[in-house]
């Protein structure tokens, strides 16, 4: 079972933009202004000012989800958290919010709606959360 990472944004919450352009980050790796501006721009009927990829790049480093350095005259962004972790962290996060309702008649309605896929997957997430917990015990 993943645990949850070391890292966690500040504001898990982005707009479609900010998710854009973050693809864009963790496709590329490390991102300039300019590198991300011209792949925005590789869709004839997309119009975007270069400021607004500044901005969002800052926004989202505000939020936790990027670092940036500057090297000579240019500053590259990073991201702080993979893809992969990402997901984990909204998953936990919707997980949080679904369990937060604390109505157990809306969750067993949720579960008695589910199909038998659903169930199987239910069934083997238990049976890995039996096992850490067996094996914290035990260590």
């Amino acid at each position: 079972m993943a645990p949850l990472p070391d890292h966690t944004p500040k504001q898990l919450s982005l707009g479609p933009l900010e998710a854009e352009i973050l693809e864009i980050v963790w496709n590329l790796g490390t991102a300039t202004v300019k590198a991300v501006h011209e792949q925005i721009l590789t869709d004839p009927d997309r119009e975007l000012a270069y400021t607004s990829v500044t901005t969002v790049l800052r926004r989202l480093t505000q939020k936790g989800w990027l670092t940036c350095n500057k090297r000579e005259r240019a500053f590259y962004w990073q991201p702080l958290i993979s893809r992969e972790n990402a997901k984990i962290l909204k998953a936990h996060d919707q997980l949080k919010r679904f369990l937060a309702v604390g109505n157990p008649d809306i969750v067993a309605a949720f579960a008695d709606s589910l199909d038998s896929a659903s169930l199987d997957q239910l069934e083997a997430i238990a049976q890995r959360v039996r096992a850490a917990r067996k094996a914290r015990e035990e260590g």
